[in-house]
């Protein structure tokens, strides 16, 4: 597992994670380097990281993309693995990151497959699974871009797949989905109106009904049992709001205060 040659730094973002911080920093405890770029806390966040690493820095939250390229900015090594407070690396995905010969390689970045954990069971469908998200990257050769809150890395060159999981405890209960697709809808409604897209009836109208029929038929929410059901009905209300915030932006409506 020691056998690899290129030294890959960990970049976290935080903020008031303390439930999770821990568990996420043990396991990427095999990185040359990590990196916590803290929001400003009001918890333990801080401290826990600070046991695990001396590169804590903490700083005012400044957008999603913003902050993921920051912290990217501080790693001394030119690999980057980016991972959320609140996932996890399994063991398969760990030792295959381990394995690969990073110094020959033709890829630019590696994506894997997301694996959520929700309503006390693994999400194998609904529209979450695999979920691929590029997280391993060449820090001079990639940034990032993308809309708020999806921030994604821009990979210009080729992409290399991983077969290992990304464990993610995505929500804590249901009222955390609901206010966070809330939140959501408003900054993704919003990036949408600075770009000059526009929404009509049908966007508010059949596209939720197509979010909820394709994921619960087509991709098989049915599988997953309530905690699928609840997944595909909550995310066909997300593009609703979407939709209808951006509506009322366009038409003059005042902004929204939830972020």
């Amino acid at each position: 597992m020691a056998n690899i040659k290129a030294k890959i730094s960990v970049t976290v973002r935080t903020f008031n994670e303390e439930n999770n911080i821990r568990d996420c920093l043990e396991s990427v405890g095999w990185a040359d380097e990590i990196i916590v770029v803290d929001a400003q806390s009001t918890d333990s966040t801080v401290a826990i990281a600070r046991e695990y690493t001396d590169k804590v820095i903490v700083r005012p939250w400044a957008g999603h993309i913003a902050t993921s390229q920051f912290a990217t900015d501080q790693a001394a090594n030119r690999w980057v693995f980016s991972i959320d407070a609140d996932e996890r690396v399994s063991p398969s995905l760990r030792d295959e990151i381990l394995a690969l010969d990073l110094d020959s390689t033709p890829h630019d970045a590696f994506d894997m497959p997301r694996l959520h954990f929700f309503m006390r069971r693994w999400i194998k469908h609904s529209g979450w699974y695999p979920d691929r998200n590029i997280r391993l990257y060449r820090k001079d050769r990639c940034r990032w871009g993308g809309y708020a809150p999806h921030d994604k890395i821009q990979v210009p060159g080729s992409l290399g797949k991983l077969k290992g999981d990304l464990f993610h405890y995505i929500y804590r209960d249901l009222a955390h989905f609901a206010a966070t697709k809330n939140s959501y809808s408003t900054l993704t409604a919003e990036d949408h109106f600075r770009n000059g897209r526009r929404a009509t009836l049908v966007h508010f109208t059949l596209r939720p009904l197509w979010s909820f029929f394709s994921r619960y038929l087509l991709r098989l929410g049915v599988l997953d049992g309530l905690a699928g059901f609840v997944i595909c009905v909550m995310e066909a209300h997300c593009v609703f709001m979407k939709y209808v915030k951006l509506w009322a932006l366009q038409n003059g409506m005042r902004r929204f205060n939830e972020k």
